[in-house]
């Protein structure tokens, strides 16, 4: 497999990752009264804020190299994943 196909499949993975979240976000959204609503939208702000720039960070060892695509995909796809599965537990919460 060359690097510009990996570079494909982890932007693939990245993209799936992100669909789930904006899914578990809307399933939030709609559970929240405005108040908490408001403190999510802040939150979710923050964490899109934080996620950039870590991968940035990650990926910038690597800068003008042909894996750095792959290596910023994939940490956005982990940092994502992550996120979801927060937002789902918050779902369970009361």
């Amino acid at each position: 497999m060359t690097q510009a196909a990996m570079n494909i499949c982890a932007m693939q993975d990245y993209t799936k990752a992100d669909a789930e979240l904006n899914a578990a976000y809307k399933k939030l959204v709609a559970a929240l009264d405005k108040e908490q609503l408001g403190r999510l939208k802040t939150a979710q702000r923050a964490w899109i804020t934080f996620r950039d720039a870590q991968c940035r960070y990650e990926a910038g060892v690597y800068e003008g190299g042909s894996i750095a695509p792959l290596v910023h995909s994939s940490c956005l796809t982990k940092l994502t994943e992550q996120r979801t599965k927060d937002l789902i537990a918050q779902l369970d919460q009361p």
